[in-house]
């Protein structure tokens, strides 16, 4: 029942326009309070954000996120996109697989999927819509293209997958690139 309480609790602050972190926080502290005293919740408070703050296995976020904002402000989507356009432009849907390639390039540098599509609608979405390319199609392949930002090593998601799991980051990272490699797809396709 207090959960369902915290639940309800949460929608309410985000209802009334309270940063979800700053509702999640509020409802979480105010369950814990309920379910155990106030003193453990206050507990928790005062421990937790710290030993969030300090763990050396997720200093790498944020400097995934710093690089890919750095990428972004010297013109590296813009540039991605302008290379692989140069390779597949000529093909027919050439620039949705221009913005998917681009969309794959700028994911292995960022590491984020939001990051990646984000970026690449700036970049790309202008070119297809002037291209006379349908908005539909145009979304789709950035939507399409920016969920390889997760996918492709250096990844936010494994990092955290593996500070969850407790599995080595390195291991997670060669075991993606082993699913892209060519003898596995040409032995995949065979079955």
């Amino acid at each position: 029942m207090i959960g369902i309480l915290s639940f309800g609790l949460l929608f309410v602050l985000i209802a009334l326009h309270i940063p979800i972190g700053v509702a999640m926080g509020l409802s979480g502290l105010i369950g814990v309070a309920f379910a155990i005293d106030l003193h453990a919740a206050l507990s928790l408070l005062s421990a937790q954000p710290s030993s969030t703050f300090s763990n050396r296995d997720l200093i790498i976020l944020p400097l995934f996120i710093l690089m890919g904002s750095f990428a972004s402000a010297a013109g590296l989507s813009s540039d991605l996109f302008r290379l692989v356009f140069a390779f597949l432009g000529h093909r027919p849907g050439g620039l949705a697989y221009a913005t998917i390639g681009a969309c794959a390039g700028f994911g292995a540098v960022s590491g984020s999927s939001l990051a990646t599509a984000a970026t690449m609608t700036k970049v790309a979405m202008p070119e297809m819509v002037a291209r006379n390319y349908s908005r539909r199609l145009a979304s789709g392949s950035i939507a399409a293209g920016g969920t390889l930002g997760m996918l492709i090593p250096p990844s936010i998601v494994m990092v955290v997958y593996g500070h969850l799991t407790e599995q080595f980051v390195l291991t997670l990272f060669a075991a993606a690139l082993e699913r892209f490699h060519p003898n596995r797809i040409r032995a995949s396709h065979r079955s």
